[in-house]
């Protein structure tokens, strides 16, 4: 006996994506034909907020806590690393391979609130940089009667 299926004539039309199958094209060009080196690594963030501050906790592996860099300019938060990655492979004596990667990650958004740079700390342990962004506090807020 035949599975009876819905016919919807407008279904591919619907899910028409021009660049669906662009990510298996260039799939093959980011592996490296030797094994994985490590492609360039990216922040990862988490957020979250109380009435006094932002809490922002950032996966950076692999950095040395002296190659973090953390501004804040008024709401606008930008986490910059240098990363390196060198790996040896050696047999005895010989050198069989030999790969390394060098370069800058950043990362860059923009909060709810001014910050308070004053008072923002960072700390970083174990490939997990933790910002804790205290809330700038301009006074009262103002209303202004609409005329």
């Amino acid at each position: 006996m035949a599975n009876i299926t819905r016919y919807d004539p407008f279904e591919d039309i619907a899910r028409f994506n021009p660049f669906r199958n662009l990510d298996e094209v260039f799939k093959g060009l980011r592996a490296w034909p030797w094994g994985d080196v490590g492609l360039e690594p990216q922040i990862k963030i988490d957020v979250s907020e109380d009435e006094k501050a932002y809490t922002v906790k950032a996966d950076i592996p692999g950095v040395k806590k002296d190659d973090i860099k953390v501004a804040v300019e008024g709401n606008q938060v930008t986490v910059e690393a240098e990363a390196k990655k060198e790996r040896e492979e050696k047999k005895g004596d010989t050198l069989l391979r030999s790969e390394r990667y060098f370069g800058r990650v950043y990362r860059s958004f923009a909060l709810g609130h001014d910050v308070d740079g004053e008072k923002a700390e960072a700390k970083y342990h174990d490939g997990v940089l933790e910002l804790t962004l205290p809330k700038k506090t301009n006074g009262a807020t103002q209303n202004i009667k609409v005329q």
